[in-house]
């Protein structure tokens, strides 16, 4: 039988809390990243690997020996140096290159109310890599997040930051839009729990609070102690605002789409609490450094040498 756990980024975020996890469980772990140069923050007991997309005897040869593969790879946006086409084409990839290895199990990060009719690339892509993954023949668990908050999270984190930074906060409309949080290190044990498994499943990894966009950016500025007046703008403009501060910032601060996916309430679902750890407390606990520094997407993928968080 198989004993090798693989996880994909665990030198980043929500892969790093899965190895950590399974690590404390006396799994055997390994990494397959686009960053193999950045500060292994397991030492040791974490060998790496490179997503080999494009060698797939390579990639498949990464995998012999895994009985279960833990999928965080994707991109949130489209770039000049990555696209969500290019992202799914890679993660199809992956999963063959995993059947073809034996692996047993994958348990795949996807994202709450994925469709493959969706305008929005994001859900589209992900919608598409779940069905590549149910007609793939592996035993497989998807979990379907929403927003993910911890100590590496940019969303969270840069609501904080603009908090601390500006005299108001502009919100996309009338901020009634809600989303349902996790936190990652939920997930991350969300994940393991299912990687034991062998039956297929589909589980939307939410919660346990539902904030309405507008109350999240309160409950934020009130555990930081910067509580201020919140703007209603068209979201036209509030997406202005937040590309003059991407230019700044040399990052993207937040794109169209998620503000639409946003708006259109993809971040929400109608179903049980899968985690435990409230955003409000978590934020509460973490004030002191929430939000302190600005989290630059384009800047961890620009630097791949330095730790993912520092």
């Amino acid at each position: 039988m198989n004993n090798i756990h693989a996880v994909t980024g665990a030198f980043g975020y929500s892969g790093k809390y899965i190895a950590t996890r399974l690590l404390e469980q006396g799994r055997e772990v390994i990494t397959l990243t686009n960053s193999l140069n950045r500060t292994n923050p397991f030492g040791g007991k974490v060998q790496a690997f490179p997503l080999s997309f494009d060698e797939p005897d390579k990639l498949a040869k990464s995998l012999a020996g895994v009985d279960v593969l833990y999928n965080t790879y994707w991109v949130r946006f489209n770039h000049k140096t990555f696209t969500h086409a290019q992202a799914v084409k890679n993660t199809l990839a992956l999963f063959d290159a995993a059947k073809r290895a034996g692996v047993r199990r994958v348990v795949h990060v996807s994202i709450l109310n994925p469709a493959e009719d969706s305008p929005l690339e994001y859900y589209s892509g992900k919608a598409r890599l779940e069905r590549g993954l149910r007609e793939s023949g592996l035993s497989y668990a998807i979990l379907r997040p929403t927003v993910l908050f911890g100590r590496e999270d940019i969303l969270v984190n840069n609501i904080a930051w603009a908090l601390r930074r500006f005299p108001f906060m502009a919100i996309f409309g009338n901020g009634q839009y809600r989303l349902q949080p996790i936190y990652v290190d939920d997930l991350a044990d969300l994940a393991v729990a299912h990687g034991t498994e062998s039956e297929n499943k589909i589980v939307n990894a939410i919660r346990p609070e539902t904030f309405a966009y507008r109350d999240l950016v309160k409950a934020v500025g009130s555990a930081i102690g910067r509580l201020r007046p919140l703007v209603n703008v068209p979201p036209g403009m509030g997406y202005l605002f937040s590309k003059i501060l991407g230019w700044f910032m040399r990052d993207t601060f937040i794109t169209r789409d998620e503000i639409r996916g946003l708006m259109a309430e993809l971040l929400y679902v109608d179903s049980p609490p899968t985690g435990e750890t409230l955003l409000t407390a978590w934020a509460q606990k973490n004030s002191a450094t929430l939000g302190l520094h600005y989290a630059s997407e384009l800047g961890r993928r620009r630097d791949r040498q330095r730790p993912y968080f520092s």
